[in-house]
């Protein structure tokens, strides 16, 4: 592969700027030109890339690559990476922590603390295994660096040297751009490309960087990487490139890669995890994480480590390739524009807990941006959560929390307060978030799920004071609050916004010196794909067939369909894979976009846009739909006061949605016809 100075087409170009400290791994047979340096470099061929120490690492040779995933988010279980270390067989060990709501939180952590900022629970999960993992020769690629990862990276070479270990820890840096925040004024807007001012309060700004930074630390020889923002994906990818040098415009490879971290990037949510039918997934206590073992030519089966949990099926991998994405034919991504929409999962007989091959992802050429989530402080939010009990207990539940906020704003206009700015009030176990679709609204326990929103704290704090007395003059059965009286926590909004590639540094740093920094160059347009605004046509131009039989059965959708939901900003995605290829054109004719939106209409936020709340793409490689569903999430994360911020139930609430006037379609599965 060329070095990263001579990437070509929408990919950077990079000017190197290397310091004397520390000497630098090279291998010249890999490069196609040659650099100056302060100090002379070493060579590794690809022919074995072996420490002195006796570790050997994959390289180009190697036929194929295992790689394992961790960990999903922050907070997911430590007990993956001894199951992986030790069952997995692994090359790379990789870990995602990161999402919008974790960079809001450790934002917020950074400003408390300085030295916090990244995610603790990565050093934790290693440092047990630290020298096993040294023994092994299996290398770590982690995002936990969040938005400190100097801070992170610090931290693993503390626990490196106590081990007595001689290991590089790299760190790459330049996807924060606070210290460019005077510069930027007129951004485009990720979603629409339109123009927007940047927020005057905004708190943090992270670009998410792709796969290159992580080759290149990989290439300079590093044993553990720690990045900053970075697409999730990413994590796997940089070692592939790394591993079997791909080339930089080999776009299809690329895609493949990037489908490969796709899929293992939410750890367990791959092996059986929030599977639809999670009945029929075994050992939750030991759930499996996932292992790809890629080749050079992009093909790569998915499984776990024998004689653990979880279960590896095409159901389960489907679910997570749909698991929030936009239109598959254009997933935007800062090293490639991958399209998902013919990729294909077929199920390896005879394998332990399961195991499948994934292929058919193509590629083609970036946007010449990153996409920038930037946060900004809007306010203050609080929320109470009362378990109540008893005969007519949501009828008490809800007279309860409109009780609780009529007193509160009494209370804002004695005091020239002025009034929330938003209140959410629901009743769990009513069923409030299903709407018209409730059937059970009569439960003798529900749960008040109370939220609020206000400029001021103080506001707030009234509100925080007022809902212990509920106990004693409102409602019986109402048995406490859980987790306390309510705290008050500031809000923090995402905005993204679209910035040119060729605007931002890269820095990489080993074993705490700065040893490169990459600059992007402008690159011709022409080479370049549209941009990062999705399409909002829905792809329901494919023709459905005219000709299907009718007939007096109605099903669950669960009874045709796998689904699985998530989130992006304030749009949920609603992915929905056929249980059986004769059952899709069927979902094709009747779940339309236009039966999704009309039923979530009740959690749909009309906009003043002309765009459709829902649209619908499709995955006939998975016999898949993929619907996205704008402004559907009460403004998303933790802007959100709903119950559901991240429309995780949404799938789940799919599935009860009645299709009628078919066929006996299970009696044409089992004919085969």
């Amino acid at each position: 592969m060329t070095n990263l100075t001579h990437i070509s087409g929408s990919l950077l170009r990079w000017t190197i700027r290397v310091y004397s400290n520390p000497t630098l791994l090279f291998c010249k047979n890999n490069v196609s030109h040659s650099h100056n340096f302060v100090r002379s470099v070493r060579c590794f061929t690809t022919e074995s890339r072996q420490r002195s120490d006796g570790r050997r690492y994959a390289s180009s040779s190697r036929r194929t690559v295992r790689i394992g995933c961790a960990s999903g988010f922050w907070g997911d279980t430590a007990t993956s990476v001894p199951q992986l270390v030790y069952g997995g067989k692994l090359d790379f060990l990789v870990f995602d922590y990161l999402s919008e709501i974790t960079m809001s939180l450790l934002t917020a952590a950074k400003a408390k603390a300085p030295s916090m900022g990244y995610a603790p629970d990565f050093v934790l999960a290693l440092s047990p295994f630290i020298k096993d993992i040294s023994k092994r020769g299996i290398r770590v690629v982690s995002n936990a660096g969040g938005v400190n990862p100097l801070a992170c990276g610090a931290a693993l070479q503390e626990v490196v040297q106590k081990a007595g270990l001689d290991l590089k820890v790299a760190v790459v840096t330049g996807d924060d751009l606070m210290p460019q925040k005077d510069t930027l004024t007129e951004l485009r807007m990720a979603e629409s490309e339109e123009k927007k001012p940047l927020p005057k309060t905004v708190h943090s700004m992270n670009a998410y960087l792709g796969a290159l930074p992580i080759k290149r630390c990989l290439d300079l020889g590093a044993d553990i990487v720690v990045t900053g923002r970075c697409v999730d994906s990413a994590v796997v990818l940089g070692p592939l490139m790394h591993s079997f040098s791909w080339d930089g415009n080999n776009y299809d490879m690329l895609a493949a890669g990037s489908l490969a971290g796709h899929l293992i990037e939410c750890g367990a949510q791959v092996t059986g995890g929030i599977f639809t039918d999670w009945h029929t997934v075994p050992d939750w206590d030991n759930m499996g994480f996932p292992v790809v073992e890629c080749s050079a030519d992009g093909s790569f089966t998915l499984s776990k480590p024998p004689k653990t949990g979880g279960l590896v099926s095409f159901g389960t991998v489907a679910e997570q390739l749909v698991y929030e994405i936009g239109d598959p034919r254009r997933y935007l991504l800062p090293d490639v524009t991958c399209d998902f929409s013919d990729v294909t999962i077929s199920e390896i007989p005879d394998v332990d807990g399961g195991a499948v091959k994934v292929g058919g992802a193509r590629g083609s050429s970036p946007s010449g941006d990153y996409k920038v989530c930037a946060t900004y402080s809007d306010g203050f939010r609080a929320m109470a959560v009362c378990p109540v009990g008893g005969p007519r207990a949501v009828e008490k539940a809800r007279r309860t929390a409109d009780s609780i906020i009529k007193r509160t704003q009494r209370i804002f206009k004695q005091l020239g307060l002025e009034d929330y700015t938003e209140v959410n009030i629901q009743v769990l176990g009513a069923e409030d978030t299903y709407g018209p679709h409730a059937v059970n609204t009569s439960p003798r326990e529900a749960v008040i799920w109370m939220a609020v929103h206000h400029k001021q704290k103080k506001a707030l704090e009234f509100f925080s004071r007022e809902i212990a007395p509920a106990g004693t003059g409102m409602a019986p059965g109402l048995t406490g609050i859980v987790g306390g009286r309510p705290r008050i926590s500031p809000v923090l909004k995402p905005f993204f916004f679209l910035h040119p590639k060729e605007n931002l540094k890269v820095h990489i740093h080993l074993n705490g010196e700065l040893v490169e920094t990459h600059h992007g160059a402008a690159e011709d347009p022409s080479s370049l794909a549209e941009g990062h605004a999705p399409s909002f046509r829905s792809a329901e131009s494919s023709p459905s067939p005219t000709d299907l039989p009718s007939g007096t059965h109605t099903f669950r959708l669960e009874e045709l369909a796998y689904t699985r939901s998530g989130d992006k900003g304030d749009s949920a995605n609603i992915g929905v894979i056929a249980r059986h290829p004769l059952y899709f054109p069927y979902l094709k004719a009747m779940l339309t976009a236009k039966v999704v939106e009309k039923y979530f209409q009740h959690l749909i936020r009309k906009d003043q846009t002309d765009l459709p709340s829902v649209i619908r793409y499709e995955l006939p490689g998975i016999h898949g739909l993929n619907f996205i569903l704008r402004n559907s999430l009460g403004g998303g994360g933790v802007a959100s006061l709903r119950s559901d911020p991240q429309g995780k139930a949404y799938g789940q609430m799919l599935l009860d949605c009645k299709l009628k006037g078919l066929p006996d379609l299970k009696a044409l599965k089992k004919d085969g016809t």
